[in-house]
This record gives C-alpha cells, structure tokens and sequence, in this order.
C-alpha cells in the first residue's frame, strides 16, 4: 500500500517520472482506478457545503464525479489521438487510463470543501491542481513534446465534460431527496 500512496503523492507534485511509469505498468490499472473512485467520493462529501447532507446526495454527486472523469478520459483520449496528435504519439486507452486515473489524486483535497464557508475556493483550487496534473500526464501517456498541445487537449476535453456535469448536478440536486 506504501508504493500506492507513493504514485498517488508523485501524481499530485506532477512528478512526470511518476507518470511515465504507471503509464508502462500495467499492474497499477486498479490503483489508478481506486484513485478516481476516491477523488469522486471526496468530490461527493465536499459538494455537501452546496447541496447538504444525505446518502442519495452524496452517492449522486459522486457518481457524477466518476461519470464526468470517465467522460473527461474518454474524450482526451479521442481528442488527444485523432483531433490533436503529434507525429510520435503512441498509446492505448489504458495508458491513457492509468496516467489520467493518477491525475485525479488532487481531487481528494475536495472533502475539504465540506467545511463552511470554503467550499468554492476548494474546489476552484483542487479542479485547477486536477487539469495541471492531468495535463503532465496526458502529456507522457501521449508523448507529446508539446505541453502546449496537451493543455489544449486537457481544456477542450474538460469544459465539455464540465459542462454537462454541472447541468447534471443541478438536475440531480432537485431530483434527489
């Protein structure tokens, strides 16, 4: 568990030698996974300062959280390798899924946002964290020379996935109890 928390700490100090080497280990798939399922869940706690405390809330935020993240992948993916690629990129989607799924370790700082009044503030400064570290490991999982190209593969991707997650968000939160 010690290496775990280890690749999660170089995740978030984007460390891009951290990043190359979950993108070549194919034993670390379920960790990246463990990581965004535990930044999603953060996601849902924290997002209780917005739209109080309950079970069906905190489970609905946070499935839109791993929904959105999925999404935000997938489009990255598909983005990052037929919109945008340069001339050396080579990868797959687990890859890609490994290094992304690191890159969502900031988001664990997002239970903070249960703590009245800091919620906005939390969130605005783990998202922008989040989008710096997936931008380090979309750049390695992609093998950009250009870390101008993997920003611009990182913000497309997000503001359509953050688009419709905050009009799911608010559509959830009228229709949960």
């Amino acid at each position: 568990m010690g290496l775990y928390f280890y690749r999660v700490f170089g995740a978030a100090t984007l460390d891009a030698g951290m990043y190359e080497g979950v993108e070549a280990d194919r034993s670390v798939t379920g960790q990246a996974a463990l990581t965004v399922l535990i930044s999603s869940l953060a996601t849902g706690i924290g997002a209780t300062a917005w739209f109080g405390m309950g079970p069906a809330r905190l489970m609905a935020v946070s499935a839109v959280a791993l929904v959105t993240w999925v999404a935000w992948a997938v489009l990255i993916f598909h983005i990052g390798t037929r919109i945008l690629p340069e001339p050396g990129t080579r990868t797959n989607l687990g890859e890609l899924l490994r290094t992304t799924g690191f890159a969502a370790s900031p988001g664990f700082f997002q239970v903070l946002g249960a703590i009245p009044p800091g919620a906005g503030i939390i969130f605005a400064l783990t998202t922008t964290w989040m989008i710096g570290a997936m931008v380090v490991g979309v750049k390695h999982a992609l093998d950009y020379r250009s870390t101008g190209r993997a920003i611009a593969v990182c913000l497309l991707s997000a503001a359509l996935c953050l688009t419709v997650a905050f009009g799911l968000a608010v559509l959830l939160s009228h229709q949960v109890a």
